[in-house]
């Protein structure tokens, strides 16, 4: 077999030195435009972990490497005047001309022909002879870009600068700094790879790079700005550069790796942003991850099409969490009036990979430090004392919150869900063990299902209710049940379907139009939810103010029936959502055009609904932050959304996403909801309850350590487990009593196997 690989960066070279190893019969052959010993940048950054899988793919060079490595177990964040710092992180920095040239030196020494200041234009030319052609020609590959159509690649170039500097400066940890200058703020990432040199990566916002007039500046105005600028922390030590030019991160994508022989490796085929350090090792794994595949499989395009369909997934998730790092610096302004103890918890656990329960194994003393913080704040929030274990403070999601008089014990939510199992939408006592079971389970807030405020409002015919005097009255026995057995807290979310309505119930076809009984539906505007959908009535004044009475009578009922919290529905696609979103709401009067418009309906219900509701018991709103498509809500909306709900009474802000129009394409994932509830507690200063994939209790804790949310909201857990919180709580070592009636399971231990 002839190998050819284009691009002789640490991907091809891995490669190519693997692919020759594993079959010395093999003809390798390496194909690099630039010379032996040039290279971009200054170092790069390995975990413990990738080291691991190096040693075992190729133990010469991983020795090799190994030894030229630059160790370090610290990270320290500079902020605001305060070295921050946390320990238990195992890193390595090399220099990037080492690394080539050790790949360089071990593909040589294997037989891989290696031919530098060639230039391969196009795939065809490589492919002659060939019977595999590795496109490793980096983020701007040419073979990618001639194969566009095959690729179907995807760039998203990022809003934020960076240059990529070196440094005489040997720090001795990973080294983050937040500088304010007159012109903005800089972030620094820095690291050493070599005993007397350091990477110093800086990064800005467009503004702030154009106000410093370093859109105009040569390197070495840049280097003379950042030597100034930094002074004191380089003590005297200069600034590096090697085509130091400023940059705007590209994030490449590519819907397929491969196309006939061709295959795309490292940045040709994806980018990681540097800020999680991934771009080298997830190069090097794809490297392994091909040359096994090839392995397993013979022919070509079989082992071509296994390869991607066993890399691909574990990459993508590399990338989400690459995104939601990329965000965060995007974003730090954000984060730079947060206390340095709860900055640097949302610094480390910004990728939503590491979390509470990591850092403590980590670095335990610092997460005793963050848990000690969180439970402070608790206590001067809530005014409720914090119990703790041993003197030791309780996990984060074990500390008191309020709103208004309302004091929750803990900061878990227990998700509305649908059961579509009422009677012309009465409830039943499959609610009330649904709803009760829930709040013995030990959350401190169990929401109910969405509950509709008329029987026109309802999605499915098996739809619960709160539209009649004898629905206040079932709902009252199971709300009278959870304050009598339980110490958690019930709320009642109120909705209208809108143009959602009037379909089977989940079970029977999801979305799917009555064929019998349906009812007449209402929307923003005449826009039908799917092309089979009923289309809705453009509501007019009379119809607002039918469904505002519908609203504000149905939350009397609730305050008859005792809840002691009220949701205004407006999320995924319902009635006042469809007024939000400018992709259903398309009116040309005084209800649509920019937010404030598109607001004023959905406003107005919530004052309706505020001024029915009793004054001391709170308000939430539950909203749809993005609509995960084209055209749809901005952030700028987003903000300016939440904000004015914050001014017409809401207390906190339950951020969903989505649902809003079948256009939408969700980017799913772990917690993938949860950067939007920080972007709306952060910047529209409201507390937020956070939903969406939150999978453990070590999301809970992280998230509430980091600020991303006052609340968590699980739904899935609850189904699978009912006493979720307890179970969380006992694994944590957290004394939350028993109902007398289980008291018998406090000391037991079970297991499941």
């Amino acid at each position: 077999m002839k190998i050819t690989c284009v691009g002789g960066g640490p991907a091809g070279l891995y490669f190519a030195l693997l692919a020759k190893q594993r079959d010395p019969r093999r003809e390798v052959v390496v194909v690099e435009r630039n010379r032996p010993d040039d290279t971009f940048g200054f170092g790069v950054v390995f975990s413990d972990a990738t080291l691991d899988n190096l040693a075992d793919a190729d133990r010469p060079s991983y020795d090799a490497i190994r030894s030229s490595l630059a160790h370090w177990n610290e990270l320290h964040a500079h902020f605001r005047g305060r070295v921050l710092a946390s320990t238990g992180h195992g890193f390595s920095g090399l220099s990037r001309q080492k690394l080539l040239a050790i790949l360089q030196a071990r593909a040589r020494e294997l037989g891989v022909a290696l031919r530098f200041e060639e230039e391969v234009q196009d795939a065809g030319e490589a492919l002659s002879g060939s019977d595999l052609v590795v496109a490793a020609d980096g983020v701007n590959s040419r073979i990618r870009e001639r194969l566009a159509d095959r690729f179907q690649p995807r760039i998203d170039v990022r809003p934020n600068r960076f240059v990529w500097l070196g440094t005489t400066f040997p720090f001795d940890a990973f080294t983050f700094y937040f500088e304010e200058s007159r012109h903005g703020l800089f972030r620094v990432h820095a690291y050493r790879y070599e005993p007397e040199r350091s990477t110093f990566i800086v990064e800005c916002r467009e503004e702030t790079f154009r106000r410093a007039g370093l859109d105009r500046a040569s390197e070495e105005e840049t280097i003379a700005y950042f030597e100034e600028l930094f002074a004191d922390k380089l003590r005297g030590h200069r600034l590096l550069k090697n085509r130091s030019v400023w940059r705007s991160f590209p994030t490449v994508h590519n819907e397929r790796w491969s196309a006939g022989n061709v295959v795309l490796l490292g940045d040709a085929a994806h980018t990681a942003h540097f800020s999680i350090g991934s771009g080298t090792k997830l190069a090097l794994e794809d490297a392994i991850a091909l040359v096994e595949s090839l392995g397993r499989h013979p022919r070509v395009p079989e082992a071509l099409a296994a390869y991607e369909a066993e890399r691909k997934p574990k990459v993508q998730a590399f990338q989400r969490a690459a995104q939601v790092s990329l965000l965060w610096f995007e974003n730090t302004e954000r984060y730079m009036a947060l206390d340095p103890v709860e900055f640097m918890f949302s610094l480390l656990t910004r990728s939503l990979r590491v979390t509470h329960e990591g850092l403590k194994a980590r670095d335990p003393a610092f997460v005793r430090e963050v848990d000690a913080h969180v439970a402070r704040k608790a206590e001067e929030q809530s005014g409720a004392r914090v119990t703790s274990a041993g003197g030791a403070p309780p996990p984060p999601m074990f500390t008191p919150f309020r709103l208004r008089t309302l004091v929750l014990e803990n900061r878990v939510v227990v998700s509305p869900m649908c059961q579509y199992s009422a009677e012309e939408g009465g409830i039943d006592d499959w609610h009330l063990v649904h709803l009760g079971s829930r709040a013995l389970g030990g959350a401190g807030l169990v929401l109910t299902e969405m509950t509709d405020v008329s029987a026109e409002g309802r999605i499915t015919p098996g739809c619960a209710g709160l539209y009649r005097p004898d629905h206040a009255g079932r709902w009252r026995r199971v709300v009278d049940f959870v304050h009598a057995r339980s110490r958690a807290k019930i709320g009642v979310q109120l909705a209208h379907a809108g143009r959602k309505g009037a379909t089977k119930r989940l079970w029977e076809g999801a979305d799917v139009p009555l064929e019998s009984g349906a009812w007449p539906l209402l929307s923003a505007s005449a826009v039908p939810y799917l092309p089979e959908s009923q289309v809705p009535k453009a509501m007019d004044r009379g119809d607002m103010d039918q469904v505002t009475a519908d609203f504000v009578q149905a939350a009397r009922w609730a305050d008859e029936a005792g809840f002691d919290l009220l949701e205004l529905h407006c999320a995924h696609g319902y009635l006042l959502s469809s007024f939000i979103s400018p992709l259903t709401n398309r009116r040309t009067d005084a209800y649509g055009g920019p937010i404030e418009g598109r607001m004023r309906y959905p406003l107005e219900v919530l004052d309706a609904v505020r001024a029915a509701w009793p004054a001391e018991r709170p308000i939430s709103v539950r909203i749809s932050a993005t609509d995960w498509a084209p055209g749809g809500l901005t952030t700028d909306d987003l903000v300016a959304l939440s904000v004015m709900l914050r001014e017409h009474g809401a207390d906190i802000i339950h951020v969903s996403a989505g649902q809003t129009d079948p256009s939408g394409k969700p980017v799913y994932g772990r917690l993938f909801q949860t950067p939007l509830s920080e972007l709306v507690r952060l910047e529209a200063k409201v507390p937020t309850i956070a939903v969406g994939n939150i999978q453990s209790y070590a999301d809970v804790n992280s998230i509430i350590a980091a600020g991303r949310a006052d609340l968590c909201a699980l739904a899935r857990a609850h189904l699978y487990d009912p006493y979720w919180t307890r179970h969380a709580a006992a694994e944590q070592g957290f004394d939350m009593e028993w109902p007398p009636q289980y008291r018998s399971v406090e000391k037991t231990t079970f297991r499941l196997r």
